[in-house]
């Protein structure tokens, strides 16, 4: 399933691989747009994950403070999303089904419909 995150009309990050913890997707650090990231000094901690650390997300004139946040040095528990991306504060997750999944859940539905028909 293809996911991307959107802000202002613009497609920051665009994977077909993000993690998902929490609910929120974090995106691997080769697939955000690099051009609409900008390091910030924030950093919050996470009892679990360890230290986080933010960017702001410049798009024209529009600035999203710390509109995304990644882990540099994640705690053991959460290795698997070292320099991983996330985002909140405004940015859309969008999730695009693969074809052949939207096909087989057709078929799953048509299935299920003949198996209560009357």
């Amino acid at each position: 399933m293809k996911v991307r995150a959107i802000w202002k009309g613009v497609v920051l990050a665009e994977s077909d691989d993000t993690i998902v913890i929490e609910g929120n997707h974090y995106f691997p650090p080769e697939t955000i747009k690099q051009e609409y990231f900008k390091e910030n000094t924030r950093h919050t901690v996470c009892p679990w994950k360890g230290v986080a650390s933010y960017y702001d997300i410049v798009v024209e004139d529009d600035v999203n403070r710390s509109g995304a946040w990644y882990y540099p040095d994640p705690s053991a528990a959460a290795s698997q999303i070292k320099n991983y991306v996330a985002f909140w504060n405004g940015v859309k997750i969008e999730r695009e089904e693969s074809q052949d999944r939207q096909q087989s859940e057709n078929v799953v539905q048509r299935v299920i419909n003949n198996l209560f028909k009357e």
